[in-house]
């Protein structure tokens, strides 16, 4: 077999894959949007012996019980606000614990750094096959 073939082939598998990830980030938020509650969350310190910056959300769900997500390590670059503030969650009805930040940024961002690796990843293939 060709191994520029071969190579084309490969990256448009991986690329056809990242894309689908792409996609499939974007169902779960539009899914969020049409059937997900949507409340305020606050931002809260995290225990003093944990390194990572940012705080965790939390927020009440349609029960009353108090819930604490994890905004990850990329938090303040996803428009996490300081400690103290307020921020926007959505979570399934009946799942709380699935909760995500109701940020553009922290939506949008997985769905469009996966786009951009498999928009790489077709470019690479193109270009070594010619």
């Amino acid at each position: 077999m060709d191994a520029k073939l071969l190579l084309l082939t490969l990256c448009t598998g991986v690329g056809l894959g990242f894309l689908l990830l792409a996609v499939r980030q974007l169902l779960a938020v539009a899914r969020l949007w049409v059937r997900g509650v949507l409340v305020t969350g606050t931002v809260i310190p995290r225990v003093a012996g944990d390194s990572r910056r940012s705080g965790l959300v939390l927020f009440t769900d349609h029960l009353g019980r108090p819930v604490v997500v994890d905004a990850g390590a990329y938090g303040p670059l996803r428009g996490l606000p300081e400690v103290g503030g307020t921020v926007p969650v959505c979570y399934p009805r009946n799942r709380p614990t699935a909760a995500r930040l109701w940020t553009p940024r922290y939506l949008l961002s997985p769905a469009l750094g996966w786009f951009l690796t498999s928009t790489v990843v077709f470019a690479c293939g193109t270009r070594l096959t010619r």
